[in-house]
């Protein structure tokens, strides 16, 4: 009978040979080769609209299809509709499977109705889509690229990455309140069996917190927390949002995870995480404030975080903190060695950074401004000198009814020639497709093609080939 601990070296073995693995997209490999705009498709979750979006990228950049939903090629159902035919899901996140054939769709709140559920805490749940099937246009709006559900474990589900038979969910809030989270779980992948959970340790500077972690009966979950932030009491749960794999220089893997509650950023021996130790965090990195947006290089050396908005306060962040994992691991107090401001030259301006990517080669970041309505491309190599004018390219996004872009979520192409970025502020009734999907050429800095009519408050891309 095979052992946890071999399990474990098993799969660790496995993930050291992958490139990084970022919340929201799989990472290609440094030196990918060139993909042919009409063999690539976007995937866009729809969010307040639950459906998955997928879109021709070889249409999106034609001049004759630009500011329009032409490059649509097809709307798919993160669930089945509810018995009076509304529709339900709340598909915030998404990864795609190391072969390109599956898409996993984080449902944030489950199979709810957007215009009813008003609150968090919502069950977290993965619909599996087969992307073949997403990708057909005859299965536009309809469920029939929808395999299965997988149940996240705990509450909020966002943060995503995926290990080879298992996938990773950061369960950011509790039972119907938004505050109270501290759970990352490993789900199968085949049976959706809850394989193990981490409990990240509560309180943060400042604030004592005496919830008892891991949790033993008769205390279970938490309970009578902040239904919604801002609130002053946040502090004692970490709620964890982002989530990316890092690889030290002697190839032991860390879970990373960017934690909205206690403003900094968790690390995690992956190796005793899979041995089934509740308590696998090994320590905790400070940034600006308002972890939230998180991703890994290629090469998986170095993780990087956003401070977008606080849940605590009004706070808005404009930085983003570049983490070291070799450093990370050994004394995580000191593992940050890079803090960049995005969006804007002003230092007290806030700009929300959210979803980060990197750049198949591990040269460029690219970071969607939410509250600043840019996007923000920043040089990996000046930013680690400590190069104040790290941030080389700024551009701004605007849409044609006036409203502001809000941008949100980003992927690049694996042949790096394009960013992708989605935007589009939340717009009621929510079944009206608001969306937008801009198309950056990296190269020359300019917005290429903008698709519109993409879900409702439009959150993670990602790409895949065929």
């Amino acid at each position: 009978m095979t052992s946890r601990h071999s399990l474990a070296k098993c799969w660790i073995a496995f993930i050291a040979i992958l490139p990084a693995i970022p919340c929201g997209a799989l990472a290609a490999e440094n030196d990918a080769p060139a993909a042919e705009d009409d063999q690539t498709y976007i995937l866009a979750t729809g969010r307040r609209l639950p459906l998955l979006y997928a879109i021709s990228l070889g249409d999106a950049v034609s001049p004759a299809n630009n500011l329009t939903a032409n490059a649509i090629v097809s709307r798919s159902k993160v669930a089945l509709d509810r018995l009076d035919g509304r529709l339900l899901g709340d598909p915030a996140n998404l990864v795609v499977s190391e072969d390109g054939d599956t898409v996993y769709v984080v449902n944030h709140h489950g199979s709810i109705d957007n215009s009813e559920f008003r609150q968090h805490g919502g069950r977290g749940q993965i619909a599996v889509l087969d992307v073949d099937a997403v990708l057909d246009p005859r299965n536009d709006n309809t469920h029939n690229a929808l395999q299965r559900h997988l149940d996240s474990g705990g509450f909020g589900a966002i943060g995503v990455a995926l290990l080879p038979d298992m996938i990773v969910i950061a369960n950011a809030e509790n039972n119907l309140t938004e505050d109270g989270g501290n759970r990352i779980t490993f789900v199968d992948r085949r049976t959706g069996s809850l394989r193990g959970t981490i409990e990240l340790a509560l309180g943060s500077p400042g604030f004592e917190c005496n919830y008892p972690v891991p949790y033993v009966s008769p205390y279970g979950p938490p309970r009578n927390l902040a239904v919604l932030a801002p609130d002053p009491g946040w502090g004692c749960f970490p709620d964890p949002n982002g989530l990316a794999l890092g690889r030290s220089s002697n190839g032991n893997v860390y879970l990373f995870s960017a934690n909205g509650g206690t403003d900094d950023v968790s690390v995690i021996d992956l190796a005793r995480a899979l041995e089934g130790h509740r308590l696998a965090e090994i320590g905790r990195v400070s940034n600006q404030r308002a972890a939230w947006g998180m991703t890994a290089t290629p090469d998986m050396r170095y993780i990087i975080v956003a401070s977008g908005g606080s849940q605590k306060d009004d706070w808005v962040g404009n930085t983003v903190s570049i983490i070291d994992v070799d450093r990370a691991a050994a004394d995580a107090a000191n593992a940050e060695v890079a803090r960049i401001r995005v969006g804007t030259d002003d230092p007290e301006e806030p700009t929300y950074p959210l979803i980060m990517s990197v750049t198949p080669n591990g040269r460029e970041l690219i970071v969607p401004n939410w509250q600043a309505n840019n996007v923000s491309v920043v040089s990996l190599e000046l930013a680690l000198a400590g190069d104040p004018d790290a941030e080389v390219a700024r551009i701004p996004l605007t849409r044609a009814d006036g409203r502001p872009a809000r941008p949100k979520g980003s992927a690049v192409t694996p042949d790096g020639r394009y960013a992708l970025i989605s935007g589009g502020p939340r717009v009621e009734p929510f079944s009206q497709e608001t969306g937008y999907v801009y198309i950056i050429d990296l190269e020359s800095r300019s917005i290429v093609g903008t698709v519109t009519g993409v879900g409702n408050d439009p959150y993670g891309l990602a790409t895949v080939n065929r």
